[in-house]
């Protein structure tokens, strides 16, 4: 009995301890974790581990410092943390975000969602934008999106269709544009003299390409990064039919864009019901693994098959 007092007397301390601190979550406004931030409250120091977790604290009179460089610093109370668990840290601009899909839509919603995909599509410039993680990231942020517009009609397969229509309408005009481009500066072109990085015979082989699998080559290149922006102009400077080009680009435009955005919300949800896990909070292995995906059929292409000619004489057109 006395053994069992003593070890009353001596574990009710660390109960008692233990229930007076929270366990708290710090992120960005990307929604990605925060390492290694420190957290100051009543002169003492806490840091955030591994998974962006720390302990801190419970007294809501106690107001905590969040501080971490390439942030802002965020002063918040206890009772505050306490109640939402999390802390969000606002993440001074770099560069590196032009990367990140995130910082887009919550730069300028949808209406900078349609731009990007128009450029991507139509203008030389845009071949760096993240068009296929961008479209998964809007799956899944597809309520804000249409909110943001005042869309939002509490059906996600309805959201999703309006986002979807207005990126397509976007996409196509974007290709389109690239094609008109293409057609303008064309006849010219077959008039260059070669030069190191250009060679006229690449143009006529580009428009027997095009002649015999143009209308194959407009759908997949939509879900090829770099090749996606450029596509279009090619198919305008050899002069593809201007039939087939605008029905292969409306096809390959829808296919690309409902893929992307119903995979983005659907595999969402369905990772959330059976695993718990919310693909929000790794959106930066996504976006690797989207163009790892979507880059591997000219990964090998460029390294697997150069040595047969045929492939070669292919792939150069």
């Amino acid at each position: 009995m006395k053994r069992i007092l003593f070890l009353f007397l001596f574990l009710s301390p660390l109960v008692l301890l233990a229930g007076d601190t929270l366990r708290v979550e710090v992120t960005n406004q990307y929604k990605q974790g925060v390492k290694n931030a420190d957290i100051f409250i009543n002169g003492n120091l806490f840091h955030t581990d591994s998974k962006s977790f720390t302990r801190i604290p419970v007294d809501g009179n106690n107001i905590l410092k969040v501080w971490k460089p390439g942030f802002d610093t965020v002063l918040i109370s206890s009772a505050n943390a306490a109640a939402s668990g999390k802390l969000v840290m606002q993440k001074k601009f770099s560069w590196t975000d032009l990367l990140t899909p995130m910082f887009y839509i919550l730069s300028g919603g949808i209406w900078l969602l349609l731009i990007i995909i128009f450029a991507e599509t139509g203008l030389f410039v845009g071949f760096f934008f993240p068009g296929d993680s961008l479209l998964f990231v809007a799956g899944i942020l597809s309520t804000p999106l249409v909110e943001s517009i005042s869309l939002n009609t509490n059906n996600d397969f309805l959201n999703l269709l309006i986002i979807s229509g207005l990126c397509s309408i976007a996409g196509i005009l974007g290709n389109t544009v690239g094609y008109i481009t293409g057609r303008k500066v064309g006849p010219a072109m077959f008039s260059w003299r070669d030069r190191f990085l250009f060679k006229k015979k690449y143009l006529y082989q580009a428009k027997e390409f095009y002649e015999k699998h143009g209308g194959a080559a407009i759908v997949f290149a939509r879900f090829l990064p770099f090749i996606r922006t450029f596509a279009p102009i090619v198919a305008g400077i050899v002069d593809m039919d201007k039939k087939k080009f605008g029905l292969f680009n409306i096809v390959g435009c829808i296919a690309w864009v409902f893929s992307m955005l119903f995979a983005g919300h659907y595999l969402n949800e369905f990772c959330k019901r059976q695993f718990g896990l919310d693909l929000e909070k790794h959106l930066e292995g996504i976006v690797i693994i989207i163009v790892l995906v979507t880059t591997a059929p000219i990964l090998f292409k460029l390294f697997f098959k150069k040595s047969n000619p045929a492939a070669g004489n292919h792939l150069a057109s």
